[in-house]
């Protein structure tokens, strides 16, 4: 049983109706009324140590940063605001004291990064290794949220950033390159300077959380979410919500110049960690193409850079990728085929 399966098979033994519930199982967010023009948008994500991050080379205060960091892009895909997270929080009995007053440093720093608050959770005591879950409830006009499921066929298939990044981090790391005890706020500085971009993006990734409200308020997105497993998978689960299929152009996927260096460091395919790599958390939307110039000018007054990677397609056609050059004519299907945590 994969993944998906696994939440298919949860969501069918799950009553989906429920006075105040707008979106249940399903999407980046459950939403829930708030009032009568707002909701609450609730979000839950879990980092296991050897899973997640290694502490052999993930330092405590970034490992905080990124538990909330992942949690909030979810909020950030619905184009909401972060406003509170609960933690729940397990440990060895055999802790380092001073591993987790660092860690609990970048939780608080990100939280006030973010503009959301901490206000409760639970300490248990874990078997063997640590396991963090926080919980993320942001809020947002009704009419503003973005849902996965109103992608249609013709629109413009959107990500923001560069692709691949963290994967080719964590590859980094893998190889053996990177390990050593890392000193408790060690960002990428010690790295090469080809690799160190991928060991930011692995180690302190960002949510889009500026852009994702920007996109909602302007009303021209029909679909979202944030790209954690990967843009194959991710983008799949987005098709599958709005029951359409997808094309991908593989000389339009952002970051492959970005990555030539450390594809030559580390002997791996560029086009492999920008596919499948996953946790890259930028945004993957969709809209019209008569949009595409506002989208542009939205994402500028960001500062950050959007790019069409695709267009939606009938929904028999799946999630496929489109050769360029003179095997343009080619295509291969490429559905879910990126991170799964029970492949």
């Amino acid at each position: 049983m994969k993944e998906r399966d696994l939440i298919q098979h949860i969501k069918e033994l799950t009553t989906q109706k429920a006075d105040g519930l707008v979106q249940g199982i399903g999407d980046d967010c459950a939403v829930v009324t708030k009032d009568q023009e707002n909701v609450w948008l609730l979000t839950m994500d879990t980092l296991v140590e050897s899973v997640h991050f290694d502490c052999s080379w993930h330092p405590p205060y970034l490992v905080g940063r990124k538990a909330v960091s992942v949690n909030v892009s979810d909020i950030a895909a619905m184009g909401g605001k972060p406003v509170f997270v609960l933690l729940s929080l397990g440990l060895p009995k055999n802790f380092d004291p001073e591993w987790v007053s660092t860690f609990n440093k970048g939780i608080n720093e990100a939280c006030s990064q973010y503009g959301c608050l901490l206000i409760g959770g639970d300490t248990v005591c874990s078997p063997e290794k640590v396991s963090l879950t926080l919980t993320l409830i942001g809020e947002s006009p009704q009419d503003q949220v973005v849902y996965r499921h109103g992608a249609c066929p013709g629109d413009n298939i959107w990500v923001s950033g560069a692709l691949g990044y963290a994967a080719a981090g964590l590859d980094y790391f893998r190889t053996g390159k990177g390990h050593g005890a890392p000193c408790l706020y060690e960002t990428s500085s010690q790295y090469p300077s080809e690799i160190a971009p991928c060991i930011t993006a692995h180690l302190d990734p960002e949510a889009r959380t500026g852009l994702g409200k920007a996109l909602a308020q302007a009303g021209c997105i029909h679909a979202m979410m944030d790209l954690s497993d990967g843009l194959a998978t991710d983008l799949a689960h987005l098709c599958q919500q709005s029951e359409v299929g997808a094309r991908i152009a593989a000389d339009k996927l952002p970051g492959s110049t970005g990555l030539a260096a450390a594809a030559s460091l580390l002997g791996e395919k560029r086009r492999d960690w920008m596919l499948t790599g996953g946790e890259d958390y930028e945004l993957l939307f969709t809209a019209s193409p008569q949009d595409n110039e506002k989208i542009i000018e939205i994402a500028a007054r960001q500062s950050i850079r959007v790019n069409p990677v695709g267009i939606i397609t009938e929904p028999s056609q799946g999630v496929v990728l489109q050769e360029c050059g003179p095997d343009a004519d080619r295509e291969q299907s490429i559905t879910f085929q990126g991170f799964d945590h029970f492949s």
